[in-house]
C-alpha cells in the first residue's frame, strides 16, 4: 500500500461515522478495508485520474470499488458530518476565522 494520507488520529474520528458493513449470507469476497477505500478515494480526487485508471498495485482496491464506496459514503451523509467534526476541532483548537 502507498504511504498513508490519513493519519491514525483522523482515522479515529472518520470510522465511527462510517455506515456498518452489509452482511452477506452467501459470503463474496472479502471487502476493502473502509480506511483503504477512502484512501483510494482521496488518490483519485488529488490526482484527478480516472476511477477506471487507479492503480491496484496501491492496494486501495478497484477504482469502481473506491467510486461505489464514496457514492454510498456520501448518500449515508458521511461527508456532511466529517464536515461538522473537522470544523468543530478547528475550532476548538482556534484555528477558524
Amino acid at each position: 500500500m502507498a504511504r498513508p494520507v490519513i493519519s491514525d488520529e483522523l482515522w479515529q474520528r472518520i470510522h465511527p461515522l462510517l455506515p456498518p458493513e452489509r452482511p452477506k449470507p452467501k459470503g463474496g469476497r472479502p471487502r476493502v478495508p473502509d480506511r483503504a477505500a477512502l484512501e483510494g478515494i482521496l488518490y483519485v480526487l488529488k490526482t484527478g485520474i480516472g476511477w477506471e485508471h487507479l492503480p491496484h498495485e496501491l492496494g486501495y482496491g478497484s477504482g469502481m470499488t473506491c467510486w461505489r464506496r464514496l457514492r454510498d459514503w456520501h448518500a449515508a451523509g458521511v461527508f456532511t458530518r466529517l464536515h461538522q467534526v473537522l470544523l468543530d476541532r478547528m475550532a476548538q483548537a482556534n484555528q477558524l476565522d
